[in-house]
Order: structure tokens, then sequence, then C-alpha cells
């Protein structure tokens, strides 16, 4: 089928890593069935039952070598994608042909196959938040003393600094790297527990021992390097899990869309810039355009990344009993696209963050319209210091304001509230331009940036040493 005639998926084509694309793909699903068919069948031999080191041998050569046409035939045919596969490892296979998923239902092969997609998945968007949160960091040591106006409500407030701004964007996503740490550690494996989590397949053959059985979930759950199995479970692991694992990827979403959304509105107060290459074009008919098009793909992004968790939880709270298949289709959709849209974030933010472009004479303009508001307590302070009566200081100060303020509404280039206040002999003791220091006006953000970095960043630089520096170019 010509691939410009049917859609592509633009998480796929445009967005997400090949490395995460590669993670959720049909070699890496179904060669995974096979080597848990392959450890099922090692470990059942170990134990006792019947099977051959040359059956296993058989099907250790063929685990990567899949005929997907023939998996095909067979799915079209039986209407079951398990089953086709079990016959097409069979044909790649024969002298194993008979003990291949011996005792197992679907769920062996297919969840357990989830759990380590899931726990891969998750080291991927780890590693990549641990850069994001360094090259955020880099960024708040390199501009933690340059002033710049401060918002709240979006309406211009008292001074902050650039640096100490980019920690709170920062601070998100360490909050994101704790879940996602939590989300790993929590991780457990299926195992080898039945069509109805009873394991009774299992025991009958091993003729009613439960130890065996036992030891068949451990091993079997040892060689995929998981350490714990759920102990109670229906066909399948608790869809709880899939929630739980898509809230932390939502939280993601959610840190990313208040960053993109911060970089959209500085963008357009010309204070903070994406990264804009030499040819690039901001916009077909506006030739001048510098669109903030990665911060805007971003945020688009988080929103759809931030829809899947509802998925999830409606999928966990609507399971029946021990199982119900209306999950299976969800599921294919929700848990790879989740984690490719989690990946496309953090590729945005390791393409933008080290290229941010800071205008510090737009941000200093900024400021001094600004500052002289900010300043007057301390202008009040010096005058009455300067031996004048502060009621009276304090009413010149309010009638100057104001008259400043209403100029600026009026379209005045520049705030002259200084200028009035030079004019007014009340404050002629007064060395006003002292008192505008932009510095002076920014409280602890130095101090605070520098104990952030000390006592969150650091520790997670210790703990991923190899993860510094990361870099991630965009599609397109």
């Amino acid at each position: 089928m010509d691939p410009h005639q049917t859609y592509e998926n633009p998480l796929i084509t445009r967005y997400a890593s090949a490395e995460m694309a590669g993670l959720w793909s049909s070699q890496r699903k179904f060669s995974t069935w096979r080597r848990l068919w392959v450890a099922l069948a090692r470990a059942e031999r170990e134990l006792g039952l019947d099977i051959s080191e040359g059956q296993i041998e058989a099907m250790e050569a063929r685990v990567e070598d899949i005929d997907f046409e023939a998996a095909r035939r067979y799915e079209k045919k039986l209407r079951h994608d398990v089953m086709a596969h079990v016959h097409a490892f069979g044909d790649a296979a024969p002298e194993a042909k008979g003990i291949i998923h011996l005792g197992a239902t679907s769920c062996y092969v297919t969840d357990n196959t989830d759990l380590i997609l899931l726990r891969d998945a998750l080291g991927k968007v780890r590693d990549l938040l641990v850069g994001s949160i360094d090259a955020l960091a880099v960024f708040a040591e390199r501009w933690k003393k340059e002033p710049c106006l401060g918002y709240t409500h979006f309406q211009p407030a008292q001074l902050v600094t650039i640096g100490k701004r980019a920690t709170l964007w920062c601070q998100d996503l360490i909050l994101d790297l704790t879940e996602v740490e939590r989300r790993v550690a929590d991780l457990r494996f299926l195992g080898v527990k039945g069509t109805t989590g009873t394991q009774a397949s299992f025991l009958d053959l091993f003729d009613g021992d439960h130890a065996r059985v036992e030891e068949l979930d451990r091993r079997v759950a040892a060689e995929f390097a998981f350490d714990r199995v759920f102990p109670v479970t229906g066909q399948t692991y608790p869809r709880k899990l899939d929630s739980l694992v898509l809230s932390a990827l939502t939280a993601l979403g959610e840190s990313a869309h208040r960053f993109g959304s911060d970089l959209r509105l500085l963008a357009h107060e010309r204070e903070l810039e994406e990264p804009f290459e030499a040819d690039q074009v901001g916009s077909s008919a506006m030739a001048y355009k510098r669109n903030p098009m990665r911060a805007e793909r971003m945020c688009s992004i988080a929103r759809f990344l931030m829809a899947q968790q509802a998925a999830a939880g409606q999928t966990a709270a609507t399971q029946w009993l021990e199982r119900t298949l209306d999950d299976s289709a969800v599921r294919r959709m929700v848990l790879p696209q989740s984690f490719l849209a989690a990946d496309a974030l953090l590729t945005l933010y390791l393409n933008v963050v080290p290229g941010l472009v800071v205008r510090p004479s737009v941000v200093a303009r900024h400021v001094a319209r600004e500052l002289p508001f900010m300043a007057t307590e301390a202008i009040l302070m010096a005058g009455v210091r300067a031996g004048g009566d502060r009621q009276d200081l304090h009413e010149r100060i309010r009638i100057h304001s104001i008259a400043a303020a209403d100029a600026l509404k009026q379209g005045a280039d520049q705030n002259d509230l200084l200028s009035r206040l030079q004019g007014d002999p009340a404050f002629s003791a007064v060395d006003l331009h002292a008192t505008l220091a932009p510095r002076r006006f920014i409280g602890r953000c130095p101090k605070q940036v520098d104990a952030f970095l000390a006592d969150e960043v650091e520790p997670i630089r210790r703990r991923y040493p190899g993860l510094m520096g990361q870099h991630q170019e965009v599609h397109v």
C-alpha cells in the first residue's frame, strides 16, 4: 500500500524520536513475546517438565526472525493475534512446536511484554527528563543575577531575575522526575498467572506442587530483571498501573505546556526567543515573522498527552471481574502514543533550552519602564531620612505616580516619574538615581537559584552522571 495514500501518525513521522518509535515497534513487541515463550520453556524444563534443551535452542535461534506475513495469514484465519504468532513461531522452530506457550494464556505474553515496554519507555523518559533539568539549570545559573520584570496576572509586578524564573520551569520537571522514578520503582511483573489468575494450569503441569509453580513465577520474572511480581491478579495485570503511569506522563505534559506558554508570552514581549535557524521561515506571508513555533508545538503536543490519561483511568475503572477485552484496543493506542508524545515534548525541551536567546536590552527597557513605580517606597524612606514629612511625601509620590502612569497609558515612551520627582522641591535632598538600581529589587533571587541548584539539581546530576549536556534536533 502506498504510504502516501494512507494516514501517517505525526508522532512517528514528525515529532517523536526514532528510538522511542522503535521501542513500540512490531519487531520489538513480537520478539519480546518470543523471548517470553523461551523463558517460560526454559524455566519449565529446569523445574522438571519434559522439554529438551534442543527445543529451547531452536526457539532461541528464531526469536528475531519473525515472518510477519505468515502471522498475518494465521490471524486472518484464527482471529486471534497470540495464537497467530504461536503458529508462526512453531513453523519457524518446528522442533519446539508442541511446547510453545505451554500452560500459558494470552496475557502471559501480551501483558508481560507491555510491562517490559513500559519499564523501558519510562527509563527513556527519565533520561530525557534529567537532560532537560540539567539544561534549564545551566540556563538558570547563567542568568541568575539578571533582573527582569516579574508578572502576576500577566501584569507588571516586582522584579525577579531571568535565572530565578527558569528555576520554576526546572522545578516542575524535577517533580515530574520524582513521579517517573516512583513509577519505575513500583513496576511489577505479571508473571505466570493463567486464565483467571489462579495458576491452575501450571499447578496441573507440576502435579499439584505449589512450590514449583511459585518458583516458575520467580524465575520467569528474574529472566526479565523484575524482582517482584503481582501477588494476585485476574488474567491481566491491574489496569490501575496504566493509569498511574499515564498520570506521570500527564504531569509532564502539564509542565511542558506551562513552559511553552511562558516562552510564547516572553517571545511576544521580545525578551526571550527560542532558537531560530538561518533558513527558517516564520510566516508564509509575513517574511519578517519569528513565530515561537517550537513552543507552540510543545503546547499542542502537551494538550494531546494530557488527554490520554482519561482513557487509561476509565479503562482501569471498567474492568469486569477477572478481565474484559474492551481494554485491548484502547491500550494499543493510548500507551504507545502517550510515550511518543512525552518523548516529543522532551525532545523539544532539549532542542529549545540550550539555544534560548535572551535580549538583555529589551529586558532592561521593560524594567526601566516600571522600576520607578517599584522604587517609590525606597524613595519615600530616603525622603524621610533627609528630613521630610512622611505623609506629605507619600501624597506627593502618589500624585506624581498617577500622572506618570497616565502618560504611559497615553503613549509616552518612557516612565517620567523620576523627572517629576526631581522637579519637586520636597525631594531635592534625595539621590533619586541611587534608589533605582534594579538589583536592589530582586530580593534573594541569586541566592535562591544557588540553593535550588545545590539542593535539588546537583543530587540528580550525581545520580545520573552520564546524562548531562544533552541536545536534541527536532524533525521539522
